[in-house]
């Protein structure tokens, strides 16, 4: 212990440096872990909706028009507050949230699993991932 003590004194912006990546490397788990809640990738998405899940797009309703998945439909953000409300019909079914880029989506994946639904998830990446991968989109 007194070694360690001394090589601190000695080298204080290594020790330093050695905190700060260690803190950062706790950040950057932590807020992957955070978005990863209940998230499928696309792939995963197109089997669920295979399996008769419904699909809802997060996003306002300008980015709904320009693009989205096939067979989604619109959850205005202004209802998100009352998601477990206006989806409450689909407590026990398949459900598939995204929004741009999935952060608004495992947000109210967690909320509506605090609400009893068993069987929701969100597009991990949103639709910034489904564009990466050239899914296609339904304009209109």
């Amino acid at each position: 212990m007194e070694r360690l003590l001394e090589y601190l004194n000695h080298h204080p912006f290594l020790a330093g440096l050695a905190v700060a990546l260690a803190l950062g490397v706790l950040v950057f788990e932590l807020r992957a872990r955070m978005q990863s809640y209940a998230a499928v990738l696309p792939q995963e998405a197109i089997q669920l909706m295979n399996q008769g899940a419904q699909v809802y797009d997060l996003r306002d309703a300008a980015a709904y028009a320009a693009g989205r998945i096939s067979g989604a439909k619109h959850l205005d953000p202004a209802q998100h507050e009352y998601a477990a409300e206006t989806l409450k019909k689909f407590r026990e079914k398949l459900l598939v949230l995204y929004c741009e880029t999935g952060s608004t989506a495992t947000a109210l994946t967690r909320k509506l699993h605090a609400n009893g639904f068993t069987k929701v998830f969100n597009l991990r990446g949103g639709l910034t991932q489904w564009r990466t991968e050239g899914l296609p989109l339904q304009r209109g």
